[in-house]
């Protein structure tokens, strides 16, 4: 932590991306740039606090639109301000020490001998597709079929939208009045929906994520054996 006052500065206001260095008597360090008025204290929000790069700390404060301060402070020394307001940036350097204050309300600080950083790129935001089914089950109900970048899930509902379950590989099947849905994985790679009737001796039908039935299995009634397998076109 430095505990001796800056005694030379120069500041400047950045307005697109151009610099003007102004030249300021000496024990006038980190002088804001543009000059403002002194805002009223009940404005002044606190946003963070910033440890630059010699040690020193800048806590910044919004004090309204587009526009936020910066005090930089140095061992017990009365802080020194940097201001930006609209679309200028606030520029100050002293004893080796380089502070920008960004439109945004953000810090970079540097010393001599290094380069400035460059701004980090903001964070992308992913744009998630999803393709979706809607199709009638043998009950009567509504599955919404979905496959997505997070996988494949069922969403299933009344024929009115009261929704009723959703299946996804964590939570792969459920039940509703002696009917059971459930996801099957078919190798690594393929997922199937199949509904099967519990009431109705254990009639069954699967469907692809393209909201195909590709087949249907049919349970003897007589009870002879093994039950009827229909694959669908």
């Amino acid at each position: 932590m430095r505990t001796t006052r800056r005694t030379t500065l120069r500041s400047a206001a950045v307005v697109a991306g151009v610099a003007t260095v102004l030249a300021l008597p000496v024990g006038t360090a980190f002088a804001a740039s543009p000059a403002v008025r002194e805002p009223a204290p009940s404005v002044r929000a606190y946003v963070t606090t910033v440890k630059l790069a010699d040690g020193s700390v800048a806590t910044v404060h919004k004090v309204g639109a587009n526009h936020f301060e910066a005090e930089i402070h140095a061992g017990s020394t009365k802080p020194d301000r940097l201001v930006s307001k609209g679309a200028a940036a606030s520029y100050g350097q002293s004893d080796g020490l380089h502070v920008l204050l960004r439109p945004d309300g953000t810090v970079t600080s540097w010393m001599d001998g290094t380069s400035k950083p460059e701004p980090k790129p903001a964070a992308k935001t992913e744009i998630t597709k999803e393709s979706s089914v809607r199709i009638t089950l043998p009950d009567g109900r509504i599955a919404q079929l979905v496959d997505g970048p997070k996988g494949k899930r069922v969403e299933l509902s009344t024929p009115k939208g009261h929704a009723l379950a959703t299946i996804d590989p964590r939570r792969p099947s459920a039940q509703h009045d002696g009917w059971t849905y459930k996801l099957v994985r078919d190798g690594k790679q393929h997922v199937k929906f199949v509904v099967i009737d519990g009431k109705g001796g254990g009639n069954s039908w699967v469907y692809d994520f393209d909201g195909r039935l590709i087949e249907k299995y049919t349970v003897d009634p007589a009870g002879a054996g093994a039950a009827g397998l229909s694959h669908q076109g």
